[in-house]
């Protein structure tokens, strides 16, 4: 039998969690389509959920992570900063260290066996 160490990561403020798997998913629809409503349908949940993420994550940071222009001849539409595009990244660096410690643990627990 083979252990294998899972664990998920995520980051936090003092005020309540910031960034998480289903925050990046997201920060990757509204940088994919462009759009808050169309990403929250992309994820399955409600706009106003979708809003609450956002909304939050913008607040607890010195600068926005997503922006948003409004309606009008084309339409609205919401764009991730350079603030935003930096946090992504650097959660993507702080889980990929994360996965790569919880592999080498569960080898150390699997060569004791």
């Amino acid at each position: 039998m083979t252990l294998i160490a899972n664990g998920r990561i995520w980051i936090e403020t003092e005020e309540g969690p910031f960034l998480g798997y289903g925050r990046m998913e997201l920060l990757q629809k509204i940088s994919e389509l462009g759009s808050l409503r169309k990403a929250a349908t992309a994820m399955k949940i409600s706009y106003r959920q979708a809003w609450d993420f956002v909304d939050q994550m913008n607040k607890r940071t010195s600068q926005p992570l997503v922006i948003f222009e409004r309606g009008g001849k084309n339409g609205g539409g919401a764009l991730l900063t350079p603030e935003g595009i930096h946090a992504m990244q650097l959660f993507e660096e702080l889980n990929s260290a994360f996965q790569d410690f919880l592999a080498v643990r569960a080898s150390k627990l699997n060569k004791r066996k």
